[in-house]
């Protein structure tokens, strides 16, 4: 299927075409006739699956065949609620881009900042507004923000607001819609919780669900260490101090976990720091912008606010746990390997995860090379052997090196990211 067979408007598809998309991706594909039929819709997709252009593309159009060339004064007719900064402002680029042939105007407001600029911004009238809750909410008691044109609402990350403890401001935000409104519920996952929000929430919903990658980055190394659980801490200061490591990523099933390997870290003076759905908007922030900037080496977050992360070079991803769900892992550690550049993928994995690693290896079909030479093993000796190594990434140009990308031609002409 092409754009062109969506019955989109002139203006959006040629915003399209202009980055580089001819085909829709699968939560496009089955989103998008869907949203145009004005039907209320749960979509269960992770990011890098191009949803928010599932639901962007479509409320564009529909907005711009209702808002035409009119000249009145414009009303909040789209409402995007998301959990935190990072996505909303990654949410009112995708907007910016594909209403950027139209008379369309977005503002995307979030806490931590002033909100004079905001507030200013919402005085002149905009069509469509992105937003994290609480800011939402404080605007909206403030008197600067009516919801009662709008037609749609769309609740993205809706797992992550769960998380994060934004269910009762979510739940308050619904309430200030129109009832007769078309809602959009999109989750990565879609647990009981969830499940009975989006029941709250929709009217006869139709559902779209999109299998999760099951494919490794060709140019992403990936290495397995078979380690006492209680030995974790002591071999990820091992490998970054010995290895001389930074920029590096680590994944923690939970938020307790993450905050326990960032004290080991310190403790051992490595500059660390967490970030999860318990730190606040700007801490978050703060911390992302600290990674960044290499203020800090190493970032241990859950995969949840994993979500907003997104860094082009980031040359390290170590699995400090392994997820217990095999697509996840995939999703992970596709955020090395970006852009050109070689990456490593490092897994800790204890007796207690053994099974999780056999599912994760029937996922990928790759041949993970073992890394046995090292201090802390298994006290019963690893259960695969194969010879250890550096896990320093080959071809990577961080360093000025030159690299050769070892990417077919198709995933060269496919290496846009969707958001």
């Amino acid at each position: 299927m092409l754009f062109e067979d969506l019955s989109l408007s002139k203006s959006i598809q040629r915003a399209v075409y202009e980055q580089g998309y001819t085909n829709p991706t699968p939560i496009q594909e089955q989103s998008i006739p869907l949203v145009l039929a004005g039907k209320d819709l749960i979509g269960c997709a992770q990011t890098g699956t191009g949803k928010t252009a599932a639901f962007a593309i479509p409320i564009i159009h529909q907005l711009h065949r209702i808002v035409g060339s009119s000249k009145k004064a414009k009303q909040i007719r789209a409402l995007v609620v998301t959990p935190t900064r990072e996505l909303a402002v990654q949410i009112g680029q995708s907007f910016d881009t594909y209403a950027k042939y139209t008379n369309l105007t977005q503002l995307t407001i979030f806490g931590g900042v002033s909100q004079n600029p905001q507030v200013d911004a919402l005085k002149s009238g905009v069509d469509i507004l992105i937003a994290t809750p609480g800011r939402l909410l404080d605007l909206h008691k403030q008197g600067f923000i009516d919801l009662d044109h709008l037609h749609a609402l769309v609740l993205d990350e809706a797992d992550q607001m769960l998380d994060m403890g934004f269910v009762n401001d979510v739940k308050k935000i619904v309430k200030l819609t129109p009832k007769n409104r078309q809602t959009l519920f999109f989750s990565a996952t879609m647990p009981i919780a969830i499940r009975e929000l989006a029941e709250m929430f929709l009217t006869n919903p139709e559902t779209v669900t999109v299998s999760p990658v099951s494919s490794t980055a060709e140019n992403v190394e990936q290495h397995v260490y078979f380690v006492e659980k209680t030995e974790k801490r002591n071999l990820l200061y091992h490998l970054i101090k010995n290895q001389d490591l930074s920029d590096v990523l680590v994944f923690s099933r939970t938020k307790h976990g993450a905050d326990n390997v960032v004290k080991a870290l310190r403790k051992n003076g490595i500059a660390a720091e967490a970030i999860h759905g318990d730190k606040s908007q700007n801490a978050r922030q703060r911390v992302l912008e600290a990674f960044k900037n290499k203020e800090v080496g190493v970032l241990v977050a859950t995969d949840i606010a994993a979500r907003g992360i997104d860094i082009d070079q980031l040359p390290y991803v170590i699995n400090f746990d392994l997820p217990n769900i095999p697509e996840t892992y995939v999703h992970r550690i596709g955020r090395t390997g970006r852009a050109g550049n070689g990456g490593v993928a490092i897994s800790f994995c204890s007796k207690d995860e053994h099974g999780y690693w056999k599912d994760i290896q029937k996922l990928i079909k790759v041949d993970v090379k073992t890394v046995s030479d090292h201090p802390y093993p298994w006290h019963s000796g690893n259960p695969e052997t194969a010879p250890g190594g550096s896990t320093k990434p080959k071809n990577s140009n961080r360093s000025g090196g030159a690299h050769k990308s070892r990417k077919s031609d198709a995933s060269k002409q496919n290496k846009k990211r969707w958001y």
